[in-house]
């Protein structure tokens, strides 16, 4: 893929994510920061995506991704999440969460906030006994904690002490998190169980719960489609991708064969939903495209390094939900591309933001693609 900028940073990268830009702005994203895992020195960098000043005779962009600041952070980085375009929010696997703040005037980075041991298997005041915290969510200045000990923590920035901790939420595992409406939550666990919560109401329950049938594998993500926040995807160890309709059923409305290994993220498009990426620990990244009629799209643009799939379609589906809805997506219009043509090791994070995407490897690298939909 000659859009793509790599950049080698001698740590396995656990975790990238874009910085947000304010409402109004229309230019791609220019900042973005990653985490590292299993080195004995992990840390948290922010990053510039390059020299935008030096464009090639194509106009594609040249340079790859400049290190900005860094700081060294305690344990794995588990899950990361910007509160606000200074402030990124750090799961580890000691069971801190640590709000880290980018000073932008001098380009450096500090601990602003910090909750020890958020999550704990026996007490939280021992030396030891901390649980993974391993995924956080954020709605400014609302920050939501799952952890490997089942507990649910809900934080406030700026608030020493968390609002609401549901300590027993899960028996299992909880994998990751995000909000479904300002007041509710999405949780996925170890046991294949998709659980709402509802944060106004006392009772330490879930208002919904829906599971996978059969071998209840585990699922480790989780995201929303923006628009219609019925609609759920998730992605599970055995690289299946299942998407919800969280107003029928307890079960999955299609389940969808991907990747080979275990799937450690999906991301709609949050501004183009039609779209969705997953990828996975068998070192693939996979495009998942509903938006049109692929009969439609001319042959020329398939050519290239990308190994694409095609599926046949019996009907031409005009509506958007169905896309995503229909008993078997596959059969209407849906084109995967596996974005990462020469797979190697696993990609364990990716997010996108307007045409930009952004992904980490445990082949130590980041890769930068600012022409996603070119």
């Amino acid at each position: 893929m000659e859009d793509v900028c790599a950049k080698f940073v001698s740590q396995k990268i656990s975790k990238t994510r874009w910085r947000p830009l304010p409402a109004a702005v229309l230019q791609p994203p220019d900042l973005f920061a990653t985490g590292s895992w299993d080195n004995e020195d992990n840390r948290i960098s922010i990053w510039s995506v390059g020299d935008l000043g030096n464009v090639g005779l194509g106009g594609e962009y040249q340079g790859e991704p400049q290190l900005l600041c860094d700081i060294r952070h305690n344990g794995d980085v588990m899950d990361m999440q910007f509160l606000d375009q200074e402030r990124v929010v750090v799961a580890s696997s000691t069971g801190t969460v640590t709000v880290f703040r980018h000073h932008q005037n001098n380009q450096t980075l500090s601990a602003n906030q910090q909750w020890e041991k958020a999550h704990y298997h026996v007490d939280q005041n021992t030396s030891c006994g901390g649980a993974a915290c391993t995924g956080v969510i954020c709605n400014n200045p609302e920050i939501v904690t799952v952890g490997e000990d089942g507990r649910i923590n809900l934080f406030r920035a700026d608030q020493k002490d968390a609002v609401r901790t549901i300590d027993n939420a899960d028996s299992s595992t909880l994998h990751a998190v995000t909000f479904l409406r300002t007041t509710e939550i999405l949780t996925v666990n170890s046991i294949g169980q998709l659980k709402i919560w509802d944060l106004r109401q006392q009772r330490n329950e879930p208002s919904q719960i829906f599971s996978l049938t059969g071998d209840r594998v585990p699922l480790h993500c989780v995201d929303r489609h923006p628009n219609q926040q019925h609609i759920v995807a998730t992605g599970g160890q055995d690289g299946m991708l299942s998407i919800w309709d969280i107003r029928q059923g307890t079960m999955p409305v299609s389940l969808l064969n991907a990747h080979e290994a275990e799937m450690w993220e999906v991301h709609f498009h949050p501004s183009n939903p039609d779209h969705l990426f997953t990828c996975s620990e068998d070192g693939s990244l996979w495009h998942w495209d509903t938006s049109t009629d692929i009969s439609e799209k001319p042959s020329f643009l398939h050519q290239g390094g990308r190994s694409t799939t095609y599926f046949s379609h019996s009907t031409i589906n005009q509506s958007v939900v169905s896309a995503w809805l229909s008993n078997d997506p596959t059969k209407d219009r849906m084109e995967i591309t596996n974005l990462i043509p020469n797979q190697t090791l696993s990609v364990n994070s990716l997010d996108i933001l307007g045409p930009c995407l952004v992904y980490g490897t445990d082949a130590e690298a980041i890769y930068v693609n600012r022409q996603l939909f070119a």
